[in-house]
């Protein structure tokens, strides 16, 4: 358990919050030395970005409520489960996000957030068309999609209106 709770702060703590001294481990608070004992003895010889990244992923999991702490656990037990090439695949395409102007990142995010919106029923039948798709429809399907958000939103609609006759 313990563990498992050490991984998921390593993995929040990527996304880690302001940057400042990192303080050695007879420093932290006792609750802050009882969830990271398993790196008592290595503590302060970890990196110092390693540590802030641990504090700060420690500090968010003190923050949520058990509903997320749940939620958390079972996206790192899926985690978990994933094969060394899933990871580093998963991996590099977060790196290539980062990379990104902030406002495809922002555009990207939200396209996510509206399709978690969708009823699962529908997100099921989305995934399953795409995965039933060859690369060369995919191709074409994403540059249709970008042709169709470069037109204005009167284009759009006539468009629309076309393809239901």
């Amino acid at each position: 358990m313990i563990r498992s709770l050490l991984c998921v702060l390593v993995l929040m703590g990527c996304c880690s919050l302001a940057w400042g001294e990192v303080p050695a481990w007879g420093s932290l608070s006792d609750q802050q030395r009882q969830i990271l004992e398993p790196l008592a003895g290595q503590w302060d010889n970890l990196p110092e970005a390693r540590r802030q990244r641990l504090l700060s992923g420690l500090e968010r999991w003190q923050g949520m409520d058990q509903k997320e702490r749940d939620r958390v656990k079972k996206r790192f037990h899926q985690w978990r489960q994933l094969e060394p090439g899933e990871r580093a695949q998963i991996r590099n395409r977060f790196k290539e996000f980062l990379t990104l102007p902030h406002t495809e990142r922002q555009q990207i995010v939200e396209r996510y957030r509206r399709f978690q919106r969708l009823s699962p029923e529908r997100r099921d039948a989305l995934r399953k068309h795409w995965q039933q798709m060859t690369p060369q429809e995919r191709q074409r399907a994403l540059k249709r999609i970008q042709l169709i958000r470069r037109l204005t939103p009167q284009q759009r609609r006539w468009l629309l209106n076309r393809m239901r006759r």
